[in-house]
């Protein structure tokens, strides 16, 4: 950030927004940048009023209007820092717009820049072309590191190995400074020592504290998947991609799944096990909550999100029934103004332009509300589709079923058990035997298959209630997408879809 600061010095920009949490982080950016080409910097706020950082003085200035006047009699080759200002335009006072843009012309003829500083940038519409916006990205493991050697010698740890050492970084991946000292801090008051764990708990606390992303601890693996076998194998070969060894192999890392297909048949499941496979963090973003009142808020949510998601990569970012959450992207815009559009467009160039490895998983069961941009190469590495289970499959639910509540699925024959639950999704068939336990613990017994049976009753497959919207989805993505699940294919070459 330092050099870009100079850079727009340097070119005579009057003014910038910069978007931040760490006010303290910045401003320490701000003075090295300040330092290094001669200017010398100034700092206003309401309580503080305009101070010269460098020999102390100030002055007593809480209005911003005055404080803007004053700015117009400080030297040349001033770096002016704003706190809070962006605040006081809310109520769309004119004075202080027309002052602002009148300093920002007079900056500009006498080598002076100012620098608003806030969390959120949020301009009116006569200003939001005066000022630069620039998002200072969260610190990474070099910036966190010395903060966490400033907890080690304060509470005096006399031994912390490398790799505790990296495994505390990375568990602060995506935490400001200030967080980060307070997980450390925390840690050491609770364990004694530096404890990655609960490191992660407190970053888990404060990525849910916003309601845009949340960490998710995958306990699935692989093998908690009935069937989609050509899927699993897809991932296997891509749970390396991510090292050191595939970037010294020149290997791009792998940018992300789309996964389409009928309601309860495994894709969400599927996004918690890619990251077990993997071996990586899980983000849940939601997507119906970027949405904001406020203009510009919506795109600052989603800005936020995924630089979080950038901070603590490698990582896997979920984002379930994706077509929810950007419903009405490809509208005329008449309903909201274009907001999901142009959120949408932001998010679909951050899919195609991020240098960063995290590996998005985006599943969706309704693709017809999907723009066609979405969709096509490059986006995504593969679009897979998953259809009902075919009889192998379902056989294979019923063992990993019966065994998640309990049971041994050798005491059943789940086989049969496969054939009387053709057509229902592996959903509706572990909804089947929590049925049939509820029955069995109401009569205080253990659910046998005649329970089961009676349980099947009382289920009504999805299958039946949507037969033609489900017909409709597997012609879509005949062509157009890869099976989940290997499958035969009957002459004209096609993948025949079991039902």
């Amino acid at each position: 950030m330092k050099q870009q600061l100079i850079k727009y010095a340097k070119a005579g920009y009057p003014g910038l927004f910069l978007v931040t949490h760490e006010e303290a982080r910045a401003e320490a950016e701000l003075k090295a940048a300040a330092g290094e080409i001669g200017y010398k910097l100034h700092a206003w706020s309401i309580t503080a009023g305009l101070i010269d950082t460098e020999s102390g003085a100030s002055s007593n200035i809480p209005d911003p209007l005055a404080a803007l006047e004053a700015t117009d009699n400080l030297p040349e080759r001033s770096l002016i820092l704003m706190h809070d200002l962006h605040l006081f335009f809310e109520d769309g006072d004119p004075a202080l717009m027309r002052k602002l843009k009148d300093t920002l012309r007079l900056a500009k003829a006498s080598g002076k820049m100012l620098v608003l500083l806030g969390c959120q940038a949020k301009l009116p519409p006569e200003l939001e072309r005066e000022l630069v916006t620039l998002e200072f990205a969260l610190p990474d493991k070099e910036a966190i590191a010395p903060v966490l050697d400033g907890i080690i010698t304060s509470a005096e740890i006399t031994e912390l190995g490398e790799e505790l050492g990296d495994a505390a970084l990375d568990a602060s991946a995506g935490l400001t400074t200030v967080e980060a000292e307070n997980a450390f801090a925390l840690s050491v008051i609770e364990t004694g020592g530096i404890d990655p764990a609960v490191i992660a708990r407190e970053k888990a606390n404060a990525l849910q504290s916003n309601g845009l992303l949340e960490i998710v601890e995958a306990k699935e693996s692989a093998d908690s998947i009935g069937g989609l076998d050509q899927l699993k194998e897809w991932l296997g070969k891509r749970r390396n991609a991510f090292g050191q060894a595939a970037r010294d192999y020149g290997l791009p890392s792998p940018k992300g799944l789309m996964i389409i297909g009928i309601p309860g048949t495994g894709k969400s499941l599927t996004a918690k096990a890619t990251a077990s496979v993997f071996g990586l963090p899980l983000l849940k973003l939601d997507a119906g909550k970027l949405f904001g009142g406020l203009v510009g808020q919506s795109e600052a949510n989603l800005r936020s999100a995924l630089g979080t998601a950038e901070a603590i990569s490698p990582c896997v970012l979920w984002i379930d029934e994706i077509e929810k959450g950007f419903a009405g992207a490809g509208s005329s815009g008449n309903t909201d103004g274009g907001t999901s559009a142009r959120v949408f467009g932001a998010f679909l160039n951050w899919m195609q332009d991020k240098t960063q490895p995290v590996f998005v998983v985006a599943t969706a069961n309704d693709v017809s509300q999907l723009p066609p941009e979405f969709l096509r190469k490059g986006r995504f590495d593969e679009l897979f589709f998953v259809d009902l289970p075919d009889m192998k499959e379902r056989t294979a639910i019923w063992d990993i079923v019966i065994k998640k509540y309990g049971r041994d699925p050798l005491d059943y024959d789940t086989v049969r058990l496969s054939h009387a639950t053709e057509r229902f999704t592996g959903a509706e068939i572990e909804q089947t035997f929590i049925e049939a336990l509820h029955l069995a613990f109401d009569e205080d017994g253990e659910p046998g298959e005649l329970t089961v049976g009676t349980a099947l009753t009382e289920i009504v497959p999805l299958h039946s209630l949507m037969s033609e919207k489900i017909e409709k989805l597997r012609h879509w993505a005949q062509g157009r997408t890869r099976n989940a699940s290997h499958r035969d294919r009957p002459a004209n070459g096609k993948r025949k879809l079991d039902v």
